[in-house]
């Protein structure tokens, strides 16, 4: 599954509290087990079963804000698709530092088969961001509304499906990225089983790592700019299909040009159009907007707002999140 919660839970964070808070809340009486009487039938393993959770003290309430009901519904939001889990706010505290409130919640899991776990986080005075392990992340009952207004205003790649932004799906890939290029093949499938969606295509290359993306990048930027964005996902699918000609300079070259070819389009034209730091400047906005979302890896994927890093993610929990994702935006299929 992705990370614990897609995102929310992804700062494998909302690290457990102390384990003497934890044992206080947890323990319980349990009588030895009886001694097997020689001979008898072995009995079989008792079927797991839903856990259950401490009735919360009062005592560990004393912060106004957030409230119950505020993080039951921001946690609705990020786990609702996952219909075996469950939680219980466990306490809600101040903090030295005014507004600042620590939030213990008490997650398990439905089938009984993972054993309950006590996550914290810092909820912070603006009501709209929480500090969990070393990430800030969105909070609140609508906690991808501006990432959401922000992908609207902004994202405006290459796209496939509607015109539309009623269901946004925005990718943010690096074209030397081995998990971008696996992950193609769930982006086609995307596109089959949400046809109302627009699927858009954000440049993200993560130069220290991949030297050759962020010209893969620029080609891409001057093939969508002469062809459209039906030239785009052309060109990407062969460059990703080479993806292990950008190892080097000169393999770069031959495998864009190569993929510009495939696409329908001029390789001297468009490595000139590359050149330019207009096309410089295009990609870096891309960037821009990757780090305003504070995306963290590629390939991640935004639908209306809600980050889903989706390298070696299953497509079914992928489809699930989206489905769960329309529904909470009123959507239809």
């Amino acid at each position: 599954m992705i990370r614990l919660s897609v995102r929310f839970a992804s700062a494998v964070a909302l690290a457990a509290l102390s384990v003497s808070f934890y044992q206080a809340a947890a323990q319980q009486n349990v009588p030895p087990a009886p001694a097997q009487t020689p001979g008898a039938a072995v009995p079989s393993a008792p079927v797991p079963a839903a856990p259950v959770f401490p009735k919360p003290d009062p005592k560990n309430f004393t912060a106004t804000s957030p409230t119950p009901e505020t993080i039951n519904a921001f946690l609705q939001t990020s786990w609702g698709f996952d219909d075996t889990r469950m939680w219980q706010v466990q306490a809600i505290l101040k903090t030295p530092v005014e507004g600042i409130s620590k939030v213990a919640v008490l997650v398990g899991d439905k089938t009984g088969k993972q054993k309950p776990s006590l996550i914290q986080f810092f909820a912070l005075p603006d009501g709209k961001h929480i500090i969990a392990g070393e990430e800030v992340l969105p909070f609140g009952e609508h906690p991808y509304a501006d990432a959401k207004a922000m992908l609207q205003q902004r994202a405006d790649g290459p796209y496939r499906g509607s015109a539309n932004k009623d269901l946004e799906i925005v990718e943010f890939a690096d074209f030397q990225c081995p998990h971008c290029k696996d992950a193609q093949p769930n982006m086609d499938k995307l596109a089959v089983d949400f046809p109302k969606a627009r699927i858009v295509f954000e440049n993200y290359p993560l130069e220290r790592i991949h030297p050759q993306a962020k010209l893969a990048a620029e080609y891409a930027v001057c093939v969508t700019k002469a062809g459209g964005s039906d030239a785009f996902f052309q060109f990407a699918g062969a460059v990703f299909d080479g993806q292990d000609g950008l190892a080097s300079a000169d393999g770069a070259t031959l495998t864009l040009n190569s993929a510009v070819t495939k696409a329908g389009q001029d390789p001297a034209k468009i490595a000139a159009c590359a050149a330019t730091p207009q096309t410089s400047a295009t990609v870096e906005a891309s960037v821009k907007l990757a780090q305003d979302l504070d995306i963290q890896q590629t390939p991640t994927l935004v639908v209306n707002g809600r980050q889903i890093p989706i390298g070696g993610a299953p497509y079914d929990t992928i489809k699930q999140v989206i489905e769960f994702q329309e529904k909470l935006d009123g959507l239809t299929r």
